[in-house]
């Protein structure tokens, strides 16, 4: 597994896979990268390039475990891209990593070509979630033979109460089946500090960020899953409203993780957004966020 030097000496690793220009691909979790598989096969249309965040997967636990704080983590994915020797990338981030790179394009908007936010995480700029939101947007699936314990379960903890975690995970997946629960046991986070850290104070600072990106250009994807619960069609819509180049797509059926609810939806809609011609050949022009779906979204 290739690795390269962060700028305070940690050694962090990134895998490869797939052929065509490279797309970097950040993590949630923070959590093994593993968990992205190939996306779904987008692997067939570009080369991913998918870092393992510090402290977890292969790359090395930090001296200073401060820097597993989200803003800390910016100056990593700026490193891979120079130790990658490219002028500029294209960047895809899902869940929690979407905190990390919307504070990249924030900060060095002028390395970043496209941008594609799945599933975004965020708090980066300051768009909170409420329970009765998540709760709501739960009460959808109330026919799935699951949905008693994990809606007791998610009510307890979206009240403040003590809560089963385990037991609202199928709220994340479009389908809770074996491959779900297998995917669900990849994905949960292998270092607890880094969780725990990675919102540490002064990790997020929502206005400067918000301002920063008023002015960035690059086109930018957002695509939510209509029944995701970590990040609502509504408030991925509204982070949408953040970018003056933005396209908002809702993939119908889909959760937390919508290259496995649907991957050939999803390889089509992000694989066509990477590939869209640029505005300024006069074949394509930026607009207003827009959705896509077959089926309205009850949180769009």
């Amino acid at each position: 597994m290739p690795t390269f030097c962060a700028p305070d000496g940690t050694r962090l690793a990134h895998r490869e896979t797939g052929t065509g220009a490279p797309l970097v691909c950040v993590p949630g979790g923070p959590a093994d990268s593993a968990y992205l598989g190939d996306l779904g096969g987008l692997s067939a249309h570009r080369r991913l390039i998918v870092p393992d965040l510090r402290g977890t997967g292969r790359s090395a636990i930090p001296d200073d475990t401060s820097t597993y704080r989200c803003d800390r983590l910016v100056d990593d994915v700026e490193a891979l891209r120079a130790h990658l020797g490219l002028p500029r990338i294209d960047l895809l981030a899902h869940s929690a990593g979407a905190n990390v790179v919307t504070q990249y394009a924030a900060r060095y908007p002028e390395r970043v070509a496209r941008l594609a936010l799945i599933t975004p995480g965020t708090r980066a700029v300051g768009i909170e979630i409420s329970g009765e939101t998540r709760r709501e947007l739960a009460r959808f699936r109330r026919d799935e033979p699951w949905f008693p314990e994990a809606y007791a379960a998610l009510e307890a903890i979206t009240q403040g109460r003590d809560g089963d975690w385990e037991a609202v995970a199928p709220f994340f997946h479009g389908r809770w089946d074996a491959d779900a629960r297998h995917h669900h046991a990849r994905a949960r986070p292998d270092n607890e500090e880094a969780v725990a850290l990675f919102a540490a104070e002064g990790a997020f600072t929502p206005r400067t960020t918000r301002a920063a990106l008023a002015a960035f250009t690059a086109p930018v994807l957002l695509l939510a899953g209509e029944f995701d619960l970590n990040s609502p069609p509504r408030s991925v819509a509204e982070c949408a409203e953040l970018f003056p180049n933005a396209s908002l797509v809702v993939q119908p059926g889909a959760g937390h993780y919508p290259w496995l609810d649907d991957a050939g939806r999803f390889v089509e809609t992000v694989s066509a957004f990477l590939d869209a011609v640029p505005a300024s050949t006069g074949t394509a022009r930026p607009g207003p966020p827009r959705t896509s779906g077959t089926r309205p979204s009850p949180r769009r």
